[in-house]
């Protein structure tokens, strides 16, 4: 059995990093990474107010600013910014209690062709790669999730609603800003921003390598 003083644990990665590892070895432990960190940002994002009491907090868009001052004195929308901004981080955090699986099955998916360039890389080199290979793929599976969980919560009657006042207003520039691309993307970038910081976790803190097999592989980059 490991010792669990951080010193004694360093020492047997330090000789782990000699332990020959097939492409399909490293392939598995950046994979397990992976995991790890979806499973993590998928339970902090779909908490209560994981994106809305958050640094991923998620904001109108910057053509918004245009209808809110334009509507905030208008009786029915007085209250408009704050109760869109709820709706659509209520929205986000219903959608990514789904997310799941879309991540799981496009990490699944992955070729690790240049595994090793990956886990020699750059701290948040496995987490870029994933961002590389499936970010189009997880939005177009990620974005009706999203349609739903907006519906679900009534953001975009709100939006559709004051959109609809605003451009009735005289003397102004129609806008149509496209409400769920928005919250899409700002999702998917809370995601994966968690997804990244346990990568960085699990290559720079050797207590967050909680199986044999990612203490093998992050055990070659440590020495690198």
């Amino acid at each position: 059995m490991i010792s669990c003083d951080t010193k004694d644990l360093q020492k047997v990665l330090d000789g782990m990093s000699n332990v020959p590892l097939s492409n399909a070895d490293i392939a598995s432990g950046l994979k397990e990474a992976l995991d790890k960190g979806v499973d993590q940002s998928v339970k902090m994002m779909s908490a209560t107010d994981g994106y809305y009491a958050s640094i991923y907090k998620i904001l109108l868009p910057e053509e918004a600013a245009k209808v809110i001052d334009k509507l905030k004195f208008i009786p029915g929308f007085t209250n408009l910014e704050e109760e869109a901004i709820k709706r659509i981080n209520k929205a986000a955090e219903d959608a990514a209690s789904k997310a799941g699986p879309i991540f799981l099955g496009a990490i699944k998916q992955m070729t690790f062709d240049d595994v090793m360039g990956i886990l020699m890389g750059n701290k948040n080199a496995a987490t870029q790669y994933l961002h590389y290979k499936t970010y189009n793929n997880l939005y177009a599976e990620f974005n009706p999730v999203m349609l739903n969980s907006l519906n679900k919560f009534g953001a975009l009657d709100l939006w559709r609603d004051a959109i609809t006042k605003y451009n009735s207003l005289p003397f102004i520039t129609r806008i149509n800003p496209d409400l769920a691309d928005h919250v899409t993307s700002k999702a998917l970038v809370g995601l994966f921003s968690v997804v990244e910081k346990k990568e960085l976790g699990i290559r720079t803190d050797i207590s967050q390598r909680t199986s044999n097999l990612l203490q093998k592989v992050f055990a070659k980059q440590d020495n690198k």
